[in-house]
C-alpha cells in the first residue's frame, strides 16, 4: 500500500516564512493537487495583514484566476458592496478562499483538493488572526466548522472558532454567487447577516 503524499512529508505551508507575503510566495509554486496544471496562477489572498474581519470563500473563478486576486468578478462586486454597506472597504478586510487554484469550469472543489489546500488557509488564519470570520457559502462553512449542515441552516448564526490558541467569532453567510443567482430574498438575507457581522465587530472595538 502506498502512503498518502499529503502525510508522507510536511506540507510546504508549515515550512513557509512568518509573513503572509512569504507564505504566498511558497504557495505560488504549490503542485499538491490536480488543480495545479490547469490554473493560470495561484490566487492566494488579498487585504490587510492584521485585519479584524476575514472573508473565506470557495475558490477562484475565471476572472480571479486571470487577475490573481479573489472576488474580482460579479460576485466580488457584490461582496464589495456588502462590505461597504457596513462602513468598511476591501482595504480594511482580508479575503481568501478554501482552494487557491481555479477548479476547471468553475466546478465545485473536490475533497482531496480541499485537503491539499487547507494548510495554506490555516497559515492565513494564523497570521491574520481576525476577530471575526465570515464564511461565504457551503464549502468554507463546512470546512471551518467541521459540519455537514448546509449554509441555509447555518447562515447568520454566531459560532466560536478556535485554532492554535486563537479564538474568533465565525458567522456563515450565503456565497455572493448564490445571491446573484437567486436575487431579492437572498440579498436581503445577506445584508442582514452583514449587520450581524458589524455588531460582532463593534462588541470588540
Amino acid at each position: 500500500m502506498t502512503s498518502d503524499p499529503l502525510t508522507a512529508s510536511p506540507h510546504p505551508a508549515a515550512a513557509a516564512g512568518g509573513t503572509l507575503a512569504e507564505v504566498a510566495t511558497a504557495a505560488a509554486g504549490c503542485e499538491l493537487c490536480k488543480l495545479a496544471p490547469t490554473r493560470t496562477q495561484v490566487v492566494f489572498g488579498v487585504g490587510r495583514a492584521d485585519a479584524e474581519l476575514m472573508f473565506i470563500g470557495e475558490g477562484p473563478g475565471q476572472q480571479e484566476d486571470l487577475q490573481g486576486e479573489p472576488f474580482v468578478g460579479r460576485a466580488g462586486g457584490l461582496l464589495t458592496q456588502l462590505i461597504e454597506g457596513i462602513g468598511l472597504t476591501r482595504a480594511d478586510v482580508y479575503i481568501a478562499n478554501v482552494v487557491k487554484c481555479r477548479p476547471p469550469g468553475n466546478r465545485d472543489p473536490q475533497p482531496d483538493e480541499i485537503q491539499a489546500c487547507a494548510p495554506w488557509l490555516d497559515r492565513q488564519l494564523e497570521l491574520v488572526r481576525p476577530r471575526v470570520i465570515v464564511t461565504l457559502g457551503n464549502f468554507a462553512t463546512k470546512l471551518l466548522l467541521n459540519t455537514k449542515d448546509g449554509i441555509t441552516k447555518l447562515r447568520g448564526t454566531e459560532f466560536t472558532f478556535e485554532r492554535a490558541g486563537h479564538s474568533a467569532v465565525l458567522i456563515p453567510t450565503l456565497h455572493p454567487s448564490a445571491v446573484l443567482r437567486s436575487g431579492g430574498r437572498s440579498l436581503a438575507e445577506s445584508r442582514a447577516d452583514f449587520v450581524h457581522v458589524k455588531r460582532a465587530l463593534a462588541r470588540g472595538a
